[in-house]
Order: C-alpha cells, then structure tokens, then sequence
C-alpha cells in the first residue's frame, strides 16, 4: 500500500515526521516534489509538477495509491484536487484554495456575518490606493505565508515604501493590505475527518519588534470554550474540516479575529514538539485520516497535564554562522529540553527581520509553567550562536 506526499523543500515535519508514521503503518512513501535535488539521497522522491493536479494524478499512475497528502502551505488545493480525481480522502479544493487567497478569506468570514476585516487587494503594478481611515495597517502577499514579506505600516507613505520593496523581490505577486488587528497573538491546531473537529490545544505567541512579525516565542495556551466556538464557526465558513489546520488569531473585546488560516499542522518544528506535548502520534493521525478513518478512532488526549514553551533563537545581524549548538537533547528534573538547529555552521545570510532569521529552536516541556521558564532559562544561558559579519 503505498501513500504519496507532495512537498517543496524538504522539511523536518516530513522527514522526522510523515515518513516515520508512514513506516509505522505498514505503509510504502513515496515524495512528490519539483525540487528533487534539494532532498537527502536516501528519501523516497520522484521528480512532479506538485502545483499542477493533472501532473500529481499521473505521478501516481505506476501504482494505486491508498493515501495523498500534503503538508505545504503552497500546494494544498493541488492535492486535493488530485486525491477527489483519484477517489481518495481529502480536503475540499475550495476550502484549500480560500484558506491560501488571504483576501478571499476575508470575504467568506465577512459573508457568513463573522467579522469584518477592511482588506484591499494590490494588483501587481497597481499603485496603493488606502483609505487614511486604515492605517496602521499591514501589507503581505494575498497568497503568502507565514511572516515572509509582511510589514506593519502606519501611513500612506511606508505603504508605498513597502509595496515597492516587496515588488522589487517578488514583482509578478498580488498583495493585500489590512486593518491591523491589535491584540495577543494565539493558535488553534485542529484535526478533523469532514464531519466532526477536535481541538489539540493552541499556542500563545510573542512576536518580535515591527515592523515585521518575527515569532520569537510561543507557550502552551489552549483556548477557552467561547474562543473555541467562534474558531469553529470561521474555519465552518472557510469549509475547513477534514486533516490537520492550523489556525491564527487575537481576541479582542472577547471576539475572535482571525489573523490567517494555515491548512496543514503547525510548522517550524513545532508540529513535532505539539506530538511529544500530546504523548500522541500526531502524524499517523493525520495519514489515518487520509485513509478514510473516522476521527473517533484516533486516541486523543481530552485534557493535557503538562506545560510547555518553545523559544527561537535569532539572528540578530547578517553574516556567516560561525560556532553554534549542534543538536541536544536532555532533561532537567522533570522537564525534557530540547535544540534543533535551523542554520548550518558555516552559511551566510542576510539579516530579514522573518523566520529566515532563524538559527535554532529550543524547547521545554514539563509540569507546569513556572518550572519549565526556569528550566528554559538555564538551558538557553549555557548556548551560544556565534555570527560573524
């Protein structure tokens, strides 16, 4: 039985992740994607034109596959597109594409009386056009993801600025520009087989300083039940349902305002830290429910007792990463630590103010809040990155 992941870049989620629980099924893998060069040479790829549905469909044709997935934030309508061709469980094509078109989005919440979030979409060469009323404001590409290429604006002036530096790296790219919309920043991470939704709990997230929305931080912050019933209520109006989402939001005078809709687990290391939080295997969850299985027969935690914190380690300059912590693993009373480096010894970059800036990802999971942050502490204060410009 053989199940097919279509993929970009090679990613930690799919290597540490898909391909493990694929084993661990009795299951054969095999890795679609347009960039076979840049995978190890013991991973199971085969060359496709992962965004063209058609292409994935052939790809699949030497054998009858049981399962298609993807975990790419850029290829999620493709595949589903492709796993309704060939009969398989999947995602609704439609919700996959509303979730990736930010402004699209914005419109299916507005419709279903939700929220209503001012949003203009910028043709590409279209000159900005922004009611003074919208500022401060953020501009981001319409179908971008995570913090890549987004920036808070406070006038008509830095708009301009920003459209024209974005442009300069991408300028074929539509972008959309937003209220601001003020307030914490949390997760809600989702598994869901079409019919019935379970939560998994969610994060609360500390961004670094703006213009850019750099996350530096995040700890373990389920969200109460009146924030979890309006979350479902949106991700119910963008058609959101079946595998894994993850979902961003602020709360503001007790309502829910989504920030984005990401449909696929959380990323940044952090869907392998939520498994090890949950003691679940999270990613032969999500391949069951690809297979057809209800959500009813996943075991999955109704309530977590321990506490959790992740923190990334940033560069704070351009330059060559000369010296820093290879990988680590260890445990302070009862709290399991953990680095993951994220740069190598040895690369040169350039400062960006986004998550490309990261060089390692730390992580404590213990009992409870406050013993995990002073574990953490001390963890971190031993580790150095060392840059040189």
């Amino acid at each position: 039985m053989r199940l097919y992941l279509t993929a970009l870049n090679p990613t930690d989620a799919v290597l540490e992740g898909f391909l493990p629980a694929a084993a661990a099924l009795g299951l054969s893998a095999t890795v679609l994607t347009d960039r076979p060069a840049e995978w190890p040479s013991d991973a199971p790829v085969v060359r496709c034109a992962v965004r063209d549905a058609t292409a994935v469909v052939a790809a699949t044709a030497p054998t009858r596959p049981v399962a298609l997935l993807s975990n790419s934030d850029h290829l999620q309508e493709a595949t589903a597109i492709a796993a309704r061709k060939l009969g398989l469980p999947g995602k609704d094509p439609d919700a996959a594409r509303l979730c990736k078109d930010k402004a699209a989005a914005r419109r299916a919440i507005a419709a279903a009386g939700l929220d209503l979030v001012r949003t203009i979409t910028i043709d590409p060469g279209i000159a900005p056009e922004v009611p003074v009323e919208m500022f401060p404001a953020v501009v981001k590409p319409r179908e971008g993801v995570a913090s890549e290429d987004a920036y808070l604006v406070a006038d008509h002036s830095e708009l301009v600025a920003r459209v024209t530096e974005i442009r300069g790296r991408r300028p074929d790219v539509a972008l959309v520009v937003e209220e601001y919309l003020a307030g914490e920043l949390r997760t809600f991470e989702t598994l869901g087989d079409g019919t019935a939704l379970a939560s998994l709990g969610g994060w609360r997230t500390s961004l670094g300083p703006p213009p850019t929305f750099t996350e530096e931080s995040l700890h373990w912050s389920p969200p109460a039940e009146s924030a979890s019933t309006q979350l479902r209520a949106r991700l119910d109006a963008l058609g959101v349902g079946f595998g894994a989402c993850h979902t961003e939001y602020v709360i503001a005078d007790g309502r829910v305002r989504l920030i984005e809709v990401n449909y696929r687990l959380i990323g940044d290391r952090m869907d392998l830290i939520l498994a090890e939080l949950l003691g679940v295997p999270l990613f032969e969850h999500v391949i069951r429910l690809h297979l057809g299985e209800p959500l009813a027969a996943l075991s999955l935690p109704t309530t977590v007792d321990r506490y959790a914190q992740v923190e990334y380690v940033c560069a704070e300059t351009s330059g060559r990463l000369t010296a820093a912590p290879g990988r680590l693993d260890t445990v302070h009373g009862d709290v399991r630590l953990g680095c993951r480096p994220l740069r190598a010894v040895g690369r040169v970059a350039e400062h960006t103010g986004t998550n490309r800036d990261y060089l390692a990802v730390l992580h404590a999971i213990g009992p409870d809040q406050a013993t995990v942050r002073q574990s953490m502490a001390a963890f971190r204060s031993d580790l150095q990155w060392t840059i040189v410009e």
